[in-house]
């Protein structure tokens, strides 16, 4: 894999978002970090470390939070209180993604088996993910960002784009038709009997009877489904390009993923348990999120991450992405 110190140099419809080499200074290794960006054994070996209750109340507390929110929208039977419960489903999804995303790490949880059985059961396929299929496509990116193997390329390329095109994106996403695109997909795949769909599937149906036991089998499509279909989508969306849209294969990351500072509105709506500090986790992918700030303060004060090169706000890095002239 070569370095791409010039986004002409890239593939076309890549490059694009790069940062000026200026904003990218040559400051490792140093006495804590190594030249890529990891610690140095003895700090790895810290910023490793899972903690396993941390992990375990997390899930509980993602798993707990439907029910609440389910709950409450029905004690309060207010329009107000559908529409706030629909959003905060859908916000939900992302908080049941960045679990699963840490167990296809397999840095949920210190037990490999309970780290794969919380990850698919409880997390991945309630959600719609297939846990195998993701973490084989998930693996493939970290290995080779932006390379022949990236699953995600058609979304990270072409950036910047023009306003109107990131508006018809998020449109499509948040009236269902990528949603809808992708179950046609997992539905086609379950006929054919593969596994991970199969698996989704059955989760499903034991969803819709939980719902029909608690006699409101309609909120499964509007509480469950719909929120999926729709305001996940646009949730997804503004998060995977804020991770790498317009940006290139090389072997320094900052070329490959780009840093935005957190905020606690981000971590609600956006990038919940620390996913947000994605950066630092394509640095070392062996480090839990709840290490991530951790490893990033590292990062920042070695120089290599500063003010040049990281977003003060997802609405910037927003604005970057949709900023081509209409004409490009």
């Amino acid at each position: 894999m070569t370095s791409l110190a010039d986004p002409r140099d890239a593939p076309a419809g890549f490059g694009g978002m790069v940062a000026p080499t200026t904003a990218l200074p040559d400051v490792l290794p140093t006495e804590r970090l190594l030249a890529g960006g990891k610690a140095v054994p003895e700090i790895r070996a810290e910023l490793r470390k899972i903690p396993n209750l941390r992990s375990a109340l997390a899930v509980v507390l993602v798993c707990v939070e439907p029910i609440a929110i389910i709950g409450a929208a029905i004690w309060l039977s207010h329009p107000v209180a559908w529409v706030v419960a629909f959003f905060l489903m859908g916000r939900q999804y992302a908080r049941f993604a960045s679990l699963g995303h840490e167990a296809v790490h397999r840095t949920l949880f210190s037990n490999r088996q309970l780290n794969d059985v919380v990850g698919r059961w409880l997390l991945s396929y309630p959600s719609w993910v297939p846990f195998e299929l993701y973490r084989r496509a998930h693996l493939d990116h970290h290995r080779d960002e932006m390379g022949p193997k990236e699953p995600d390329m058609a979304l990270y390329r072409a950036y910047p784009v023009t306003p109107q095109s990131f508006r018809r994106k998020l449109v499509r996403d948040a009236t269902g038709q990528t949603g809808v695109k992708l179950l046609k997909g997992l539905l086609k795949a379950a006929a054919k009997r593969r596994p991970a769909a199969v698996r989704i599937v059955g989760c499903q149906l034991v969803l819709i009877a939980v719902f029909t036991a608690g006699g409101r089998p309609e909120l499964y499509l509007l509480l469950w489904l719909l929120p999926h279909l729709t305001v996940w989508r646009v949730i997804n969306r503004l998060r995977s390009v804020a991770e790498h849209g317009g940006l290139m294969r090389s072997k320094d990351r900052r070329q490959t993923t780009h840093d935005v500072r957190q905020s606690r509105l981000a971590s609600f709506c956006l990038v919940p348990f620390n996913i947000g500090y994605h950066l630092a986790h394509h640095v070392d992918m062996g480090v839990p999120n709840w290490h991530l700030p951790a490893l990033q303060k590292e990062l920042t004060a070695a120089g290599w991450v500063s003010n040049d090169y990281s977003y003060p706000t997802y609405r910037s890095l927003w604005r970057a992405l949709s900023s081509a002239p209409a004409d490009a």
